[in-house]
């Protein structure tokens, strides 16, 4: 009797885990297990000898130029798209009437998630070399934007990265900028401070950790994409994502271990990245609550 009760309790203490039971399952197979192969990849070698030959290869140029180029790539964008999307989020909220904001806000939430593949053609049929836009220039204003500028190149792709971190950056201000209270600003008018007095003393301050925290999550977004530089670069340009792709998958660059390496230091970036992120965010929440 005893028995059946504590195994009745054990019952009742994991049902309430039951309905999340897929999801862990899900976390398991394809996160968890993947990253503990991961680990074990980079630290040993082809016949399971540990080793720190992996690591140490990471000191070759063709890496360090592949995270100098992916650092600067999405750290520019980011600081792009923040930019441009909080004057944008601004202005939607502070000039838009609600019908017109709710269905740009729609629209930006479709175009953050227009990324990948379908984007990189897209800039192709747009702004390639035979292009809509670039034959537009060209035949009624003369312009001719080849080969001075090119969507395969590295301004391309902080074009195409701005075009998904821009959305995405009027979707985070929005809320901000909305927690901003009218009180504020007639406070300040009542005392006498200009519109650029302000929002230099009152509305950026208030706004700073929400934008640090976006600026952030930016960063950790383009650095983790692959798919749009592929399809627009190729081989000719080295980023983190792609030269872990031709460590993995490819044939002359195959090396698992070093694709492993260089997987595990991308995660400590990005987890850094990501705590910075949550670390700005729990203080910008300090002002809504």
């Amino acid at each position: 009797m005893r028995a059946r009760t504590r195994a009745w309790g054990g019952w009742e203490r994991l049902r309430p885990w039951l309905p999340m039971a897929p999801f862990l399952l899900v976390c398991l197979l394809f996160e968890l297990l993947p990253l503990v192969f991961l680990v074990r990849g980079s630290f040993t070698t082809a016949d399971s000898q540990l080793t720190l030959a992996h690591y140490a290869k990471m000191a070759a140029s063709v890496y360090a130029r592949s995270f100098r180029n992916s650092i600067l790539l999405s750290g520019l964008t980011a600081v792009l798209g923040m930019v441009l999307g909080t004057v944008t989020a601004y202005s939607i909220y502070r000039l838009a009437s609600e019908r017109v904001r709710e269905m740009l806000v729609t629209l930006c939430d479709v175009t953050s998630n227009f990324a990948g593949a379908p984007l990189a053609f897209a800039f192709v049929v747009v702004l390639g070399s035979s292009g809509v836009v670039t034959l537009a220039l060209e035949k009624y204003l003369g312009w001719k934007i080849y080969p001075d500028f090119s969507i395969y190149s590295f301004w391309g792709l902080v074009l195409a990265y701005t075009y998904f971190q821009l959305p995405l950056m009027v979707l985070l201000a929005i809320p901000t900028i909305a927690g901003l209270r009218s009180e504020w600003r007639e406070a300040a008018r009542s005392l006498g401070a200009s519109t650029r007095r302000y929002w230099q003393y009152i509305g950026l301050p208030i706004m700073a950790p929400a934008l640090v925290s976006g600026l952030f999550l930016l960063f950790a977004n383009a650095f983790g994409a692959f798919s749009t530089a592929y399809t627009l670069t190729g081989t000719r340009f080295s980023l983190v994502t792609l030269q872990i792709g031709f460590l993995l998958t490819g044939e002359v660059l195959r090396d698992p271990g070093a694709g492993d390496a260089m997987a595990i230091l991308t995660l400590l970036l990005m987890g850094g990245t990501i705590w910075l992120y949550q670390f700005a965010a729990r203080r910008a929440r300090t002002w809504r609550e």
